[in-house]
């Protein structure tokens, strides 16, 4: 969905100093505040996997202040909002720091202790739109309907354009149980940009209303604009099964799996639907109706890259529901792409354990680990969620993945095996699944099995160009097959023609069939997609020595040297560096390839 954030700036400049400051820090990456230290919104239900870098305060007021600025820039705002209420604590009236630190709290997750900092922002600027907000949703929070709609008719002169207000204001009056006020409000939404999202907040209203018709023509109107969206859809199937349409809520779910397969709410949702029992609804109250608006703008905020809003809207949605598992993989995803993996593991970790993506977030706080350095306890952590959970194929994939990028080939392929084995026959998604094991053989010199899977990747899912790359290298590589290896390779480069390694493939193509103007071209190319990818570089260098430009050909060879290759790759380096190819190397032919085909 195509929305509005929040309008933080919405009344006049002359009237909204602290406003403008606070989109001059958003904007400047003042706070750089989207992810960051370990929230203090929810208690993990398990020991904590993450290990915050400590930090200590100053005596001096400035210090602290800078440390704050230094920690914002460095995206940590457990450090940044510790630091900014330290300096707050020697500053008590000074009105930028105050929204500094509301705003570095609030990004941090600790959403009660920043009501009390937007109490002292608004009384220093009563127009300050963010201050307004989360005194609406510590009110809504309260059941005090009247004052929430209060505060947020202090968000922004111009309502119609305030789709946070709105759709607030809506949810109020739903628990002041005034249902055809609510669903007016929404109506004021007139933008078609808007459509999807009120049509599907109308549904919710009106199904808590007992007003079927209306819930069911509104929930139809956001299922046709939003059939991709996993939140739409489950609500929507959700709705058609309470009305007994079991089996149309079956075909909802199941179509958006042709999208999505095995999805695990999907997965569950489905089982359920088994059994005919119906499903509960998506949302039951007022509450959970303001938390899904905050978490719906949340995810569109992130998908808009605007990461401090969709952070503070996340962190207030699960203020109000915190065992949505949609936004709290949307929060800790929001903390992974902006690097901040301590952050996203503490996220993981409130997954409520009957969820069914709990399996989900502990795979990720592994690859997680993985990230941070800490590949043993990685291992460890995955290992036992395998044990504990023997036929969850996504936990063993995640482990063999994991094996092979820690190069325990043998290890990976045993795991690689163990999901195969698990896993429906000839299922196009498992094309993946092969490519990886192929890998992981090719590896150990396993070179007959590892080409049986390739072409078992292929078959799966033909043309694919990750395969076509990799089989076609390995066999030009070994001089087998050649005429069809170059066209696996040519085929690669047309799928993904800005790939440096599939355009290095198809290079060294031409360069072993002695086609060196060709693989000139073709690994000049690769080396501006791939400057820093030692074997291009090495490859480069071996096809300037054949055209004669011997200078050239060195230089290249000791930056690939520099590039740091693999251990194996290093020696045939240095002894090019030192004494060259010699020129009676022979290309191969098309016509003289093994007779064993590899």
């Amino acid at each position: 969905m195509d929305l509005v954030p929040f309008d933080f700036t919405s009344q006049s400049a002359s009237t909204r100093p602290a406003a403008r400051r606070f989109r001059a820090a958003l904007l400047a990456g003042l706070f750089g505040l989207v992810a960051v230290g370990p929230s203090q919104a929810a208690t993990p239900q398990r020991q904590t996997k993450s290990v915050p870098r400590p930090f200590q305060v100053s005596s001096s007021p400035a210090g602290n202040y800078l440390s704050a600025l230094s920690a914002g820039f460095q995206r940590d705002t457990a450090a940044a909002s510790t630091f900014f209420r330290e300096v707050l604590r020697h500053d008590p009236r000074n009105a930028e720091i105050i929204e500094r630190a509301f705003v570095a709290t609030l990004a941090n997750g600790n959403v009660p202790e920043a009501f009390g900092l937007a109490e002292r922002l608004v009384a220093r600027d009563k127009a300050n739109g963010l201050g307004h907000l989360v005194l609406g949703v510590r009110a809504i929070k309260a059941r005090q309907f009247s004052t929430a709609r209060g505060e947020l008719a202090k968000s922004g002169s111009n309502r119609q354009r305030d789709i946070t207000a709105i759709l607030l204001g809506a949810w109020t009056y739903v628990g002041s149980n005034d249902y055809k006020r609510a669903l007016d409000t929404l109506d004021q939404l007139k933008d078609p940009r808007f459509a999807g999202f009120r049509d599907y907040h109308a549904a919710l209203i009106a199904d808590i209303s007992k007003n079927v018709p209306e819930a069911t023509k509104r929930m139809k109107a956001a299922y046709e604009s939003e059939k991709n969206t996993l939140r739409v859809v489950d609500a929507y199937a959700r709705f058609l099964s309470r009305q007994g349409q079991i089996e149309e809520a079956k075909k909802v779910y199941q179509a958006f799996e042709e999208l999505v397969p095995r999805h695990p709410l999907v997965a569950s949702a489905l089982a359920t639907l088994d059994t005919a029992k119906p499903l509960p609804a998506t949302v039951k109250n007022s509450q959970q109706g303001a938390a899904e608006v905050l978490y719906g703008l949340g995810s569109a905020g992130n998908r808009q890259g605007d990461e401090l809003a969709a952070v503070i809207y996340l962190r207030l949605s699960q203020h109000l529901e915190a065992d949505n598992p949609l936004a709290i993989v949307t929060l800790a995803s929001l903390y992974e792409n902006l690097k901040q993996y301590e952050a996203a593991i503490d996220i993981y970790e409130t997954m409520p354990e009957q969820s069914p993506l709990r399996s989900n977030a502990d795979i990720q706080i592994g690859l997680l680990l993985e990230t941070l350095g800490r590949g043993d306890e990685a291992v460890k952590h995955l290992v036992a969620m395998t044990a504990d959970h023997p036929k969850d194929t996504e936990a063993l994939n995640a482990l063999a993945n994991l094996q092979r990028s820690r190069k325990d080939f043998a290890a990976a392929v045993t795991t690689y095996t163990k999901v195969l084995e698990l896993s429906p026959a000839n299922e196009r998604s498992l094309w993946p699944v092969y490519y990886f094991r192929a890998i992981s053989y090719e590896r150990q010199k396993m070179w007959p099995k590892a080409e049986a899977d390739f072409q078992k990747a292929l078959e799966l899912f033909p043309n694919q160009p990750l395969v076509l790359n990799y089989l076609g290298y390995s066999w030009v590589d070994q001089g087998l097959h050649l005429e069809e290896a170059f066209r696996m390779l040519q085929k690669a480069v047309e799928l993904r023609p800005t790939d440096g390694y599939i355009v290095d493939s198809l290079g060294w193509g031409h360069y072993k069939l002695g086609r060196y103007e060709e693989a000139l071209r073709e690994l000049e190319r690769a080396v501006e997609l791939k400057p820093g990818d030692p074997t291009i570089n090495d490859h480069l260098g071996d096809v300037y020595w054949k055209t004669g430009r011997k200078l050239e050909a060195v230089f290249q060879w000791n930056h690939a040297r520099d590039l740091n290759p693999e251990p194996d790759e290093l020696p045939r380096i240095l002894e090019k560096i030192k004494n060259g190819m010699g020129d009676d190397v022979k290309p191969a032919s098309v016509t003289e390839q093994p007779k064993n085909g590899g």
